[in-house]
């Protein structure tokens, strides 16, 4: 790094990842001496602000990553495992915020607030976890340093948004079709979305379960560095535009109640405890969107077991779920001297 900064690279820039990770960067003030954006070749053309500058697209290729330090990657799955292998060879320090490498066993998945170590670990690639994953880990890790948690039963209700602009785009068209009683259009969901909740992310496996519960499963005892945790994942579809929320239930080793574990993640990085029913105070996605912090409300014992608690927590699931987790992975390795 010159005293001037990073040369920066987003990669998928055009994606609405990518439109929120050039906006955080600016936000952040984050160390950026050069910025480079890079999409699909129908992108090109195209111009991104940052800074008050406007900074063309370019298309992306196998000689784009030279003099650049730092690759921030959401692309799809398919182009990060072409190109990222290929910066990372140019030493390029890339974090990756799709799919292709997060369960590699030589990839660290990282959320800063839950396990910073293993980001100092890489090899110059780091995946970033799924979106449903990282706001559910920010609110459970510090339960689990100080009672261990056992067992997670997980419902979510994810927004469009979580598919992209296409997946916002159809809602809003369909909303506004069957308010005008015009024919609705299915392109990118199965099933009609608006006022419809569709318990289907992601590919269906022979199990009957879903990629995207897998994904939470899996991500989950990689994050927690804990094998042991036992995890089962319902994932749905909602026709909400921002922000996901989930409903999850842990059960504990040792006994917590409702009000330690509120004092606990009160101190907890990241975390805002939001959680007052009588005054109908609970976390909603429409106050959540466009904020960093994960949002834990709803927080009561259940009471069908010895050690069982019940949660609701939300969180910008283009913001913490995707695109700051990616920068703040980037933040630590400055801060550690790992870049």
């Amino acid at each position: 790094m010159s005293a001037q900064g990073y040369h920066v690279a987003v990669v998928g820039a055009t994606g609405a990842v990518g439109n929120e990770m050039i906006k955080i960067l600016e936000e952040r003030n984050f160390p950026v001496r050069t910025l480079r954006l890079f999409a699909s070749s129908k992108s090109v053309g195209r111009k991104l602000e940052f800074k008050d500058e406007e900074i063309p697209v370019e298309e992306l290729k196998e000689d784009s990553f030279k003099g650049i330090e730092i690759g921030l990657f959401s692309p799809g799955a398919n182009v990060s495992k072409r190109f990222a292998p290929i910066a990372v060879k140019e030493g390029v320090v890339v974090i990756d915020n799709t799919s292709a490498f997060r369960m590699d066993p030589e990839v660290p998945l990282v959320v800063p607030e839950v396990n910073p170590q293993a980001a100092l670990r890489h090899r110059g690639l780091i995946a970033n976890p799924n979106c449903s994953t990282i706001q559910m880990v920010v609110a459970l890790k510090p339960i689990h340093d100080r009672a261990k948690i056992k067992r997670i039963v997980v419902s979510t209700y994810q927004s469009v948004s979580g598919t992209g602009k296409k997946g916002m785009d159809e809602l809003l068209e369909q909303t506004k079709a069957l308010l005008n009683f015009r024919e609705i259009v299915c392109k990118v969901y199965p099933h009609q979305i608006a006022f419809n909740c569709l318990p289907h992310i992601d590919e269906f496996l022979e199990d009957g379960y879903s990629k995207e519960e897998w994904k939470m499963i899996n991500e989950t005892k990689k994050i927690m560095e804990d094998d042991s945790i036992r995890v089962t994942a319902t994932t749905v579809r909602v026709p909400v535009f921002h922000c996901h929320s989930e409903s999850v239930n842990i059960e504990t080793e040792k006994k917590l109640t409702a009000q330690e574990v509120r004092d606990i993640l009160s101190k907890a990085p990241g975390v805002v405890v939001y959680d007052n029913p009588k005054q109908r105070e609970y976390p909603l996605a429409i106050d959540v969107a466009g904020r960093d912090e994960v949002y834990v409300g709803r927080i009561r014992e259940d009471k069908t077991i010895p050690n069982g608690l019940n949660m609701w927590i939300v969180a910008d699931n283009l913001r913490k779920g995707a695109a700051l987790n990616a920068i703040q992975i980037a933040e630590l390795l400055i801060r550690e001297g790992k870049l």
